[in-house]
């Protein structure tokens, strides 16, 4: 996985690219001092899987970098204070890491991202994508799920619901993690709390759209960054 370091410490900026270096699954694509160098390269890059992110940077902050960026890669962040964690956590990074860190906590982050958050491999199965299932733990059991029958699923800081027209299931989850497992044919991110079933949408507002939920609607908000990606994904008939 390609990865980049974005953190004004030059200490920490070393210390980083050595851990970097001595793991196999990741090639050093770059260490940059500001986010706004950064963000340029992430741009003319999109090969770059996961950032190495400080928060405290000057001119634009690491929250700043990761709000400007319509769909930012995988994020572990790495402060020398842990009152960011919270609001980290609610921009869906994969982890946070508070300074000084060890190799071996840096690798399990690593492996934390590189199992659960990487984009899985496409077109090993034959199975229609909406057949296709998952299993979600409803107290002591495992309940099995079509894609298709999932409505919307919404952040809830460190967990997610998932939502059938009948259940809700709340798992610990990020939105990152279960965007990369849903099929993009079926779903679409429309806000950064709100993942829903393109199947399920039955009207769309400039700042909300309504979804069918068994015999009732459910209004989603609809954020302003989504909106074209939305829009460019439907079939939109207009004069």
């Amino acid at each position: 996985m390609n990865c980049i370091i974005v953190d004004d410490d030059d200490l920490s900026c070393r210390v980083i690219e050595e851990f970097v270096q001595k793991t196999n699954t990741l090639k050093h694509a770059g260490t940059f001092k500001n986010a706004v160098d950064a963000r340029n390269a992430l741009l003319a890059n999109r090969d770059i899987g996961l950032i190495f992110l400080d928060i405290l940077m000057p001119e634009m902050d690491g929250f700043d970098l990761i709000d400007s960026l319509e769909t930012p890669p995988n994020i572990i962040v790495i402060s020398s204070a842990d009152r960011f964690a919270a609001k980290a956590y609610d921009l869906n990074v994969v982890d946070y890491l508070v300074k000084p860190i060890s190799y071996g906590r840096f690798c399990k982050a690593v492996e934390k991202t590189i199992s659960h958050y990487a984009p899985r491999e496409s077109g090993k199965s034959q199975i229609p994508q909406g057949d296709r299932e998952i299993f979600i733990k409803k107290g002591s059991t495992l309940v099995k799920l079509k894609f298709r029958e999932i409505v919307y699923i919404e952040a809830l800081e460190n967990y997610i619901t998932m939502a059938t027209a009948d259940e809700k299931f709340t798992i610990h989850f990020t939105m990152k993690a279960i965007e990369s497992q849903l099929p993009a044919e079926l779903f679409i991110r429309v806000h950064r709390s709100f993942i829903v079933n393109k199947s399920m949408i039955q009207t769309i507002q400039e700042k909300s759209l309504d979804l069918l939920v068994g015999k009732t609607e459910k209004n989603i908000p609809l954020g302003k960054s989504f909106r074209d990606g939305l829009l460019n994904d439907i079939n939109v008939m207009a004069k």
